[in-house]
């Protein structure tokens, strides 16, 4: 059924998570998985939108990259299942758009992605990379919430 799955890292906790989920995803049905990681817009650095930046902090940016993408691909490998990876460097470009269009060129399956869950005003300040994610997806979308996500109220 999801042969293909594509799993976007950041290397954080909920990602790795996520990852987990993948993993035990390709062994049940005999699939293999990519790990993507995007190099975002580094907006975190300044709040000088016109600001340029050095090619040293460009390279840091790139070897993170690169470094987290290794050690998912190193996880996934020890699990026994297929996998290659690719750092996407789309500086400018939003999250869901660069997973969209990777995972169309790939072509996935099925996208598996962490979600920090943030709300209220973490969300309006940082986005919701996972919701970018869940409306531009060309395929389905499994989206793992953090341990400490507290589940939505209803009002």
């Amino acid at each position: 059924m999801y042969k293909r799955i594509l799993v976007p890292a950041d290397g954080s906790a909920t990602s790795l998570k996520a990852l987990e989920s993948a993993i035990g995803l390709a062994k049940e049905f005999g699939g293999q998985i990519r790990v993507i990681h995007v190099l975002e817009q580094l907006a975190f650095l300044s709040l000088d939108p016109y600001a340029s930046y050095s090619a040293d902090v460009l390279k840091v940016v790139q070897e993170s990259g690169e470094k987290i993408a290794s050690d998912a691909v190193a996880l996934v490998k020890n699990a026994g299942v297929a996998v290659d990876s690719q750092v996407i460097d789309k500086f400018g470009a939003l999250l869901g758009d660069a997973v969209a269009e990777a995972a169309k060129a790939w072509p996935a399956d099925l996208i598996v992605l962490g979600t920090h869950g943030r709300r209220g005003v973490g969300r309006l300040l940082m986005g919701s990379g996972a919701e970018q994610v869940i409306r531009l997806a060309p395929v389905p979308v499994l989206v793992i919430r953090a341990d400490d996500a507290a589940p939505a109220q209803a009002h």
